[in-house]
């Protein structure tokens, strides 16, 4: 049967995959950001997970205000880097894994979550920012991924509490499906920031911190957090933080914390990271 074995937490910030594609990331701004992935990099490459599965929010791109899915799994076979505005990214395209997600798909529907089905979706920086501080800047990405997409853009989002048991509907069904494969879940987003408005460039360390020890130590505690309390604390942006309940729900209660990286500011947001394996692995 497949396996979850590891959880990596991180923010997705679009101008850290414009410093890496144009070659700042030793710059004196950039150079504290990446300093802090360098050991999750290292750590990825020893894993060589089979599929990583990718909890991201679309920015506008496979989805306008037109169709809001609430969570879209992606089951096709590829899915290309989407052009924002100034072009695709130089990264290369997303290979998925069609029998897994499909799995996945009717396991979720039949635990009562009603996931969209995507045959056919680009993936922006929220997905493709993730796999290059995780994986670098590779010819093609070294394992299928697959691509789930949350609404967090469009009010109503998910409450984290739904989230955080969409991740436990995640691990049964990866744990059901017939091949061995080793699974690397991602939660990206985050942390505080607020991009409009009289807040904007709102950035609340102190939040932050307390969010990612509740998110490692008490996972029920974070997942128990309300919306108003996101949109308060951790700005309108904030609320980015569920998709990284999905991450947690899907590893066991108690984890270990292999890594954590928290730098202030990357653009004009708080930059946090986290790599959390399995007790059981």
């Amino acid at each position: 049967m497949g396996k979850i074995v590891a959880g990596v937490a991180t923010s997705h910030v679009p101008a850290i995959g414009v410093a890496m594609d144009q070659g700042k990331v030793d710059e004196p701004y950039w150079r504290p950001v990446f300093r802090g992935y360098e050991k999750s990099r290292l750590w990825m490459a020893a894993l060589r997970p089979d599929v990583a599965i990718v909890v991201y929010n679309d920015h506008a791109t496979a989805f306008s205000l037109e169709v809001i899915p609430t969570f879209a799994l992606g089951c096709a076979a590829e899915f290309l880097p989407a052009d924002e505005g100034w072009g695709r990214r130089p990264v290369p395209p997303v290979q998925g894994h069609p029998e897994l997600a499909w799995h996945m798909a009717q396991s979720l529907i039949l635990d009562e979550f009603d996931i969209t089905i995507v045959n056919k979706m680009e993936v922006d920086h929220g997905l493709t920012v993730p796999l290059s501080l995780l994986f670098g800047q590779p010819h093609s990405w070294p394992c299928p991924v697959i691509p789930l997409c949350v609404n967090v853009v469009q009010y109503p989002p998910p409450t984290g509490h739904r989230c955080f048991q969409l991740g436990k509907a995640i691990r049964k069904a990866v744990e059901c499906f017939p091949q061995g494969l080793r699974v690397v879940i991602f939660g990206t987003g985050g942390m505080s920031h607020q991009l409009q408005a009289e807040r904007a460039g709102l950035i609340n360390s102190e939040f932050d911190r307390r969010f990612l020890d509740t998110l490692v130590e008490d996972p029920s505690a974070a997942a128990a957090l309300p919306h108003i309390e996101y949109l308060r604390e951790a700005g309108s942006e904030g609320i980015e933080l569920v998709m990284w309940l999905v991450m947690r729900g899907a590893l066991d209660g108690h984890v270990r914390e292999v890594h954590r990286h928290y730098h202030v500011p990357a653009s004009n947001t708080a930059v946090g990271h986290l790599v959390l394996e399995n007790a059981t692995t």
